[in-house]
């Protein structure tokens, strides 16, 4: 029973947490509604070429991403 409720813990816990963007590969940033293959690979291009996202709000100089896109991302992503 506790193996159950331990897994079950750790499953609604992993349906709320957020996605590091500093960390992520494309394949975990696809996971994230509104970005699909070419926004997630853009996102990982952009930190590989000026590193580590200081901010969420720099996602918005991604070429893809805009204000609209941000807001609805804003609360799946973070940057540690």
């Amino acid at each position: 029973m506790r193996k159950i409720l331990l897994m079950l813990m750790l499953l609604i816990a992993s349906l709320f947490a957020k996605i590091d963007i500093n960390s992520a590969d494309a394949e975990t940033l696809t996971s994230i509604k509104g970005l699909g293959e070419k926004k997630a690979e853009a996102i990982v291009k952009y930190r590989e070429t000026n590193g580590k996202f200081k901010s969420a709000d720099e996602l918005l100089n991604v070429k893809g991403i805009g204000e609209k896109l941000l807001e609805t991302i804003k609360e799946e992503v973070e940057v540690k």
